[in-house]
């Protein structure tokens, strides 16, 4: 599992994923006390390439992997992207586009008006996805395995379910 603390580390990733027709994104943040919510994880994953990235890391230049929110030529895929987006919004001016949103496309099949991500899944693709750590202090450092592979799992799934 690859989670990315250095700038240099990110401007290889970015660079990989700036290679891909489409990426998967999903973030955890904080919330409860502020107005804006507090950015703790970019998860990111296209084919052949996945990584955590820790946008509280001292001293990470987020820029490589906001370029590649920023290509149009590629398609950014999430999973109820509303706060996303307005984070994304937030770090760079602008919305992430072009944008595929699973939970929209899946209320247009049928699936229901907000559908989570672990019952999509599970009914695309039969993957069961672990939802304990659902509600967990993402600020907090270090983070476990279990939480950054549960982060991970947000992504890894989706870019299976987007071509379908």
């Amino acid at each position: 599992m690859r989670v990315i603390t250095e700038t240099k580390a990110l401007e290889e990733f970015a660079k990989a994923l700036a290679e891909r027709p489409f990426v998967a994104v999903d973030t955890e943040f904080m919330r409860e006390k502020t107005y804006w919510p507090i950015l703790c994880l970019i998860q990111a994953a296209a084919e052949g390439e996945e990584a955590i990235i820790d946008p509280m890391a001292e001293g990470l230049d987020l820029s490589p992997f906001l370029e590649v929110l920023g290509d149009k030529s590629i398609t950014k895929v999430f999973h109820a992207a509303r706060q996303d987006v307005e984070i994304f919004l937030q770090l760079m001016g602008e919305t992430p586009t072009p944008l595929f949103d699973t939970q929209i496309a899946a209320m247009a099949c049928g699936y229901g008006d907000q559908i989570g991500y672990e019952p999509l899944m599970r009914g695309l693709l039969g993957v069961s996805i672990d939802q304990g750590l659902r509600f967990t202090d993402w600020a907090r450092r270090p983070l476990s395995e279990a939480q950054l592979s549960y982060a991970l799992s947000d992504v890894t799934h989706l870019g299976d379910a987007f071509p379908m």
